[in-house]
């Protein structure tokens, strides 16, 4: 199995937190590499600012690790 689809086939919006680089800019949740059919919608999140944010459907937590 392919590593796109690895990571395509992870459920979505399933851990309380997660920790995301630069590399995940535009940050939104469910992210890209997870599968949504199963999820909320997708929405974008602004993290750049604080570091850090919330998930207004399903409370998951962001966070920005420096660079």
């Amino acid at each position: 199995m392919s590593e796109n689809k690895e990571q395509n086939d992870k459920e979505a919006c399933t851990q309380r937190c997660y920790v995301v680089t630069e590399e995940d800019l535009p940050l939104s949740c469910p992210s890209r590499h997870m599968r949504i059919w199963d999820a909320h919608p997708r929405v974008y999140l602004p993290i750049e600012e604080k570091g850090e944010v919330l998930c207004p459907y399903c409370s998951a937590r962001y966070i920005l690790e420096a660079s």
